[in-house]
């Protein structure tokens, strides 16, 4: 579905919940967090504040139990004690913001999806959480403003969060829970080669954050594939400048920078578990392969 599209089905949901006096849907502006399972909390809490500068408290993460890394005052990157057996999938959970916490869970409700109830934490952050059609772990946040004056710290090697990625089956199943009930709009999409479609990316309604579905892969792929298909990514200026940043933190192995099919410069790192942080430029270096981009660049 094309962003045009995607913009009328939303507004004829909108306008067909307003006339049935259904709850309609609240803004959807960003990614929240997102939370991974890891082995080791210590190797892992070192690689996240020595390697990525990111603090270890402060913003969204004051209050909070589990390892918690500010990004900004609004986005913050978890982690969490991977259970045993070890599952599968070490996407924990992938939150979005949204400014109106009960109405987007009466809005779901309404539509027939199980939402759990309203959590608050301590920061006053209120929460609740669900799965995605396809049971990926997602969560809806709505953080008190107050915390807008959180400081970055100089020491990051990003100060924004701009989008998470995670292996998606069908295509069309999870477009009909994003896009369609969510309202979740074409960013771009495109492939190894320039007629198939590897990566599709849709932005939340309300912001230039986006979610890439990673397609085609193997119902067997094992922990290491999914380690890089399961990722997030930090925007950056200068993918270059972070690449010396990163080996002035210690880190001796991560891939690129280089030029991607999208037609941004990025390069990956890798947690201790094999989870990939993508450091990504905000806006493309040259044009991408397949499709153009159909949305705004999120900005620094």
């Amino acid at each position: 579905m094309n962003q045009i599209a995607a913009v009328l089905v939303a507004s004829l949901i909108g306008s067909s919940l307003a006339a049935q006096g259904k709850p309609t849907r609240p803004r959807i502006t960003g990614i929240d967090h997102v939370r991974f399972y890891v082995t080791d909390l210590d190797n892992a809490r070192s690689f996240y504040t020595k390697i990525l500068g990111l603090p270890s408290d402060g913003g969204g993460c004051v209050g909070v139990l589990r390892p918690c890394f500010p990004v900004s005052w609004c986005q913050q990157i978890e982690l969490e004690k991977a259970p045993s057996p070890a599952p599968k999938n070490w996407l924990a959970e992938l939150a979005f913001s949204t400014d109106d916490v009960a109405q987007m869970r009466r809005y779901l409700r309404a539509h027939g999806v199980d939402a759990a109830r309203i959590f608050e934490d301590t920061n006053g952050a209120q929460h609740f959480e669900l799965h995605d059609p396809e049971g990926n772990p997602i969560a809806f946040v709505q953080r008190r403003p107050e915390l807008a004056d959180y400081e970055i710290s100089p020491k990051q090697l990003s100060a924004r969060l701009i989008h998470a990625g995670f292996v998606v089956k069908d295509l069309a199943t999870e477009n009909h829970f994003y896009v369609d009930l969510l309202g979740f709009r074409l960013y771009w999409h495109g492939g190894f080669k320039d007629r198939d479609t590897d990566w599709y990316e849709i932005q939340v309604p309300d912001g230039d954050n986006w979610t890439e579905y990673m397609l085609n892969i193997p119902a067997n792929a094992d922990h290491k594939e999914l380690g890089v298909e399961n990722h997030f990514s930090l925007g950056v200026k200068d993918a270059q400048a972070a690449a010396a940043q990163l080996r002035k933190n210690g880190l001796r192995e991560f891939d690129g920078p280089e030029i991607g099919r999208d037609g941004k410069n990025s390069l990956d790192a890798y947690d201790p578990d094999g989870t990939r942080v993508e450091i990504m430029e905000f806006a493309p270096a040259q044009k991408p392969c397949c499709h153009p981009y159909t949305a705004e660049h999120p900005k620094p």
